[in-house]
């Protein structure tokens, strides 16, 4: 028998299995990873930096807690809120400023909905080292204000508020979509919620719309005027021609009716209306009728 041995209490011993069990439950934990349902998880080498080309997938995956780290990017429909309210999106003031054609100052309100595809975060994040929402309000928003200047900036402010708002909408999205794609970033729709412009820029718009209108109805009633007289014009010439042609034919048929009368005719039917009763006279002599020789 070992005396030389120090003896180990039971209870030091089942400590001692119980820590080595825990931490082996820790090593098996850490050493696999759970990735969210609509998110990917980015594959980072601790060793040398780099990340892996294919992202993890949602589930759970293996992978060696010592070496590499994972990060998340969620990859489903997000909007982006940029705006000056508070609270809205931001608590700081994030609405976008450019200039019209004119070099007015102009104030934008915007939103724009997109997705991340999941083949290219791992790029997204080698260029930015950033996550999804210090991506958006820093190159993202970046990118939204450079195109809204290079579209609205060639633009009047009128027609900006007024007929072609929904066109620079369609514009700008189209630019944003461009220049964001090459990072994975699918934008889905872009909207300009409101437009702000100096006051007295916007008085005079209105003044020039209301000019506009009255001209408009101005030159309306002068059109209807002028229809109005021609139709009237029309319906005096039709009435004109319509007795000339009256005159016309009774004129021919006074002609024609003045080449059938003769003296014969006239005897004729002078002979047919008389009922053989001599005229009634005051005086003493026999009325001679004179009957017309055949």
């Amino acid at each position: 028998m070992d005396t030389d041995r120090p003896h180990v209490p039971p209870f030091l011993k089942l400590v001692g299995v119980g820590a080595a069990l825990l931490a082996v439950v820790i090593f098996a934990l850490s050493s696999t990873t759970y990735v969210n349902p609509g998110h990917v998880g980015i594959i980072i080498h601790r060793t040398g930096g780099g990340v892996d080309a294919t992202p993890y997938g949602p589930g759970i995956h293996l992978r060696n807690p010592l070496t590499t780290g994972i990060q998340e990017y969620p990859t489903y429909m997000q909007t982006l809120i940029l705006t000056k309210s508070a609270g809205e999106g931001s608590e700081r003031n994030d609405e976008i400023n450019v200039n019209s054609v004119e070099g007015q100052p102009l104030s934008l309100d915007v939103s724009m909905s997109f997705e991340l595809d999941p083949q290219k975060v791992p790029l997204l994040y080698t260029t930015f080292r950033m996550d999804v929402q210090s991506i958006e309000h820093t190159y993202v928003k970046q990118s939204i204000r450079q195109a809204l200047q290079e579209i609205v900036g060639n633009e009047a402010i009128a027609v900006i508020i007024g007929p072609k708002k929904a066109e620079v909408t369609v514009r700008v999205q189209t630019l944003i979509a461009q220049r964001l794609i090459q990072y994975g970033i699918i934008v889905k729709q872009f909207t300009i919620n409101e437009l702000r412009a100096p006051p007295a820029v916007i008085e005079a718009i209105n003044q020039k719309n209301v000019m506009q209108q009255q001209s408009l109805t101005a030159e309306n009633e002068l059109q209807k005027n002028k229809f109005q007289a021609q139709g009237d014009s029309i319906k005096g010439a039709g009435r004109a021609k319509a007795i000339l042609a009256e005159a016309e034919a009774q004129a021919k048929a006074n002609i024609l009716l003045a080449q059938s009368i003769t003296a014969t005719l006239v005897s004729y039917e002078m002979a047919k209306r008389w009922d053989g009763k001599m005229p009634q006279v005051t005086g003493g002599a026999m009325p001679m009728i004179q009957m017309p020789k055949p």
